[in-house]
């Protein structure tokens, strides 16, 4: 027996019921990890997620001591082998998730219970890991919903309210981490203005910040580029009306990818949802050098929107902090920034005070 672990206890550890107890646990909680860690692995490619398995995995395993390996004895288990017929019932990603994640923090508690007076040091990573696995598991399960199909996207995409996309600015990543950071789940990379940029760097942007929007559980577009949107499995496309025809876009993408349509009228929206679009973006509402040239609708396309879409629309077209009122007023739920985000002094701080005026009750 370890020497270290009886000068824990002054009764020392020659408990050999207890010891199984703690070694079933420390078996169950690891296995459970080691299912966790393998679906984000595998199952959603999210490095992030990987690694905080891992580690969570890796510190049990340092305290998972020969002596209570030795005292081991499955042979005698009554409840070896038993099984529930609750487990034949998971029967998705999310269900096998959920499973897991519970599993760990019941042998987690279990280990922090037993361990207090035994093991002191196993008690209080046991109590450490269990809070962050209450986080770990609804990361893991925003992911799954997101990976495993279109009618996750679509349900975080009702969801949303505030939409970001993307200007050439410095430091794009960290404005759009920073908006992240503040709730932002909604974001299209945008690259036409983006002079210089040849399709490989393109290609290194909209990796990097569908990385980011993967870890914030965020939704991630691209804009016009189909061929980008795949090769770095983007959530899904905007078009614009010269792009090309969501029709087209659908066999490309598959059923379960989101597709976006600009819009300047109420027969253009008509036509979007026709043609199987899942939301609109409904403007441009004020005149915005983003759209040079464009005539804005004002707020009564807004108005004929709200009145009249059976699909999320964003109104987008200008809007900032100052006009969102009027812009809620004409009936937007929802409305799609650019520089309200991209060339705010504090990017984080701006997309906070736009996601508290969409979800505070119109005046």
């Amino acid at each position: 027996m370890d020497p270290n672990l009886i000068s824990l206890a002054p009764e020392g550890l020659d408990d050999p019921a207890r010891d199984r107890l703690i070694d079933a646990n420390l078996d169950r909680a690891r296995e459970g990890l080691r299912v966790l860690e393998d679906w984000a692995r595998f199952g959603l490619d999210r490095r992030d997620l990987v690694v905080r398995t891992k580690d969570m995995r890796q510190r049990l395993g340092r305290l998972h001591r020969d002596a209570y390996k030795f005292a081991r004895h499955t042979a005698t288990d009554p409840a070896a082998g038993l099984g529930h017929p609750a487990q034949a019932e998971r029967r998705s990603p999310s269900a096998v998730v959920g499973a897991n994640a519970g599993r760990v923090q019941e042998a987690l508690r279990v280990l922090e219970e037993f361990g207090r007076c035994s093991d002191p040091e196993l008690a209080e990573e046991a109590a450490a890991l269990r809070y962050l696995l209450y986080d770990l598991e609804v990361d893991l399960l925003q992911a799954c919903r997101l990976a495993t199909g279109g009618e996750g996207r679509r349900e975080l995409l009702a969801r949303c309210r505030l939409y970001l996309v993307t200007s050439p600015v410095p430091d794009l990543e960290g404005v759009v981490a920073a908006a992240l950071g503040a709730g932002v789940r909604l974001v299209q990379y945008r690259a036409k203005e983006a002079a210089g940029l040849d399709d490989l760097q393109k290609l290194s942007q909209a990796r990097a910040l569908r990385q980011l929007c993967a870890a914030h559980g965020a939704l991630f577009l691209v804009n016009d580029r189909i061929d980008i949107a795949l090769a770095v499995e983007a959530d899904g496309v905007h078009l614009g009306q010269g792009d090309l025809p969501p029709a087209l876009a659908r066999q490309l993408l598959g059923p379960d990818r989101l597709i976006g349509r600009s819009t300047h009228a109420l027969a253009q929206l008509q036509q979007a949802v026709t043609e199987g679009c899942d939301y609109v973006g409904v403007g441009p509402v004020h005149a915005t050098p983003t759209k040079p040239g464009r005539e804005p609708v004002g707020l009564d396309y807004v108005r004929q929107a709200a009145a009249a879409s059976p699909i999320p629309f964003f109104a987008i077209g200008g809007v900032e902090a100052s006009n969102l009122a009027a812009v809620r007023a004409a009936g937007a739920d929802r409305v799609a920034v650019v520089r309200a985000i991209t060339e705010a002094v504090d990017p984080a701080a701006a997309a906070a005070a736009l996601l508290a005026a969409l979800e505070a009750p119109p005046l």
